[in-house]
């Protein structure tokens, strides 16, 4: 099976309602990748408002030219990555890669007429989902509205984000959100970089009463050694790794037993390929995974991670609710497990502006 086209599409989709910061979009660049014996491959980049179109030209104008001809398998990741070098070795180069490395993996699994999980290996039918929003701006009695559908829902872990100005607004959110959710659920808090090492400590050490099972990025993500100052100084475990981005920076954090819990995005790691590498050096060091966010293909792989946590089910932050499938994905959320039976491939069903999604 080799390569005969490689094209990438940017879909613009728009959010709800904004998420703090004025985030009004996600952008998903589909690519394709067509086989010379039938089976085309899906894959996908994502970046909320910034960079959609960098990733596509990168696709289309410099990883097409060096896949067509080739042999369609995901062991090319490394040949590709190195192939990309002169534009850099991390962030836009990883999140153009990535979509080809997923549509790599599905076709592996349409090949063997397996879907992803199977391919992989599935370790469990079934793992826990938490809900979670992007909700700093919202007033409180929003945000606690938010945290009630996530329960009725089934949910019995929720996650709000904290870094406000005001250390004591962050403490009454959190104690009114504990309030309504009971002790029985499991309750974490993602600060999104905001904070400093002082101002972190003094959060902390009022949150602590309220029982967060971790804080997620509490500092700025690319500062290793005050993260591991501060993880000396306070008992709430860390929960970091949305923006990074190599294999190598997982491995320091791990190393430095700075977080305790990781969590790799599967596009800003560069794909299926690295994140499960990540996966196996987190596990190693008996460190439980949690994806951030794409919970339709980062469900499927929780489900054959060696150690796994969570996975996120984020307000509007799906492809269904994004309105980008064109199909049901064969992944479910219910009851606050997801669970995925899904077609040969990951299953899921994106199309470029203007294709027929059955293409």
């Amino acid at each position: 099976m080799r390569v005969t086209r490689v094209r990438a599409f940017l879909r613009r989709l728009r959010l709800h309602r904004a998420w703090d910061g004025g985030v009004d979009r996600n952008d998903v660049v589909v690519v394709r990748v067509e086989t010379d014996t039938g089976p085309t491959g899906t894959g996908f980049s994502w970046t909320p408002v910034v960079g959609g179109r960098a990733v596509e030209a990168l696709v289309n104008a410099d990883l097409a030219p060096l896949l067509e001809g080739r042999r369609a398998h995901p062991c090319l990741w490394e040949e590709l990555h190195w192939s990309l070098r002169e534009a850099g070795t991390s962030g836009l180069t990883l999140m153009a890669l990535a979509g080809v490395d997923i549509a790599l993996w599905d076709l592996a699994g349409k090949a063997a007429n397996l879907p992803l999980a199977e391919l992989i290996g599935r370790r469990r039918d079934r793992v826990a989902a938490y809900g979670s929003g992007v909700n700093l701006d919202r007033c409180l009695p929003d945000l606690l509205a938010q945290v009630r559908s996530w329960t009725e829902a089934g949910h019995h872990a929720v996650k709000i984000k904290v870094g406000s100005a005001e250390t004591g607004r962050d403490l009454d959110r959190v104690a009114a959100v504990r309030d309504l959710v009971g002790p029985e659920r499991l309750l974490m808090v993602d600060a999104n970089q905001r904070w400093d090492v002082p101002g972190a400590l003094r959060a902390l050490g009022g949150l602590t009463e309220h029982d967060p099972l971790f804080v997620e990025e509490p500092l700025p993500a690319g500062d290793l050694a005050a993260h591991v100052r501060l993880r000396a100084r306070t008992d709430v475990p860390f929960a970091l790794g949305e923006n990074l981005r190599t294999v190598e920076e997982f491995e320091r954090y791990l190393d430095e037993g700075a977080c305790d819990v990781v969590q790799p995005n599967v596009v800003r790691v560069g794909g299926i390929t690295p994140f499960l590498r990540i996966a196996e050096l987190a596990a190693r060091r008996s460190v439980p995974v949690a994806p951030h966010l794409l919970p339709e293909l980062s469900g499927q792989l929780a489900l054959c991670l060696p150690r796994v946590a969570m996975v996120e089910d984020i307000d509007q932050g799906s492809f269904a609710a994004l309105g980008a499938l064109a199909a049901p994905s064969g992944v479910c959320i219910e009851n606050g497990w997801l669970r995925a039976d899904t077609a040969p491939g990951h299953g899921l069903v994106l199309a470029g502006p203007g294709e027929d999604p059955t293409g």
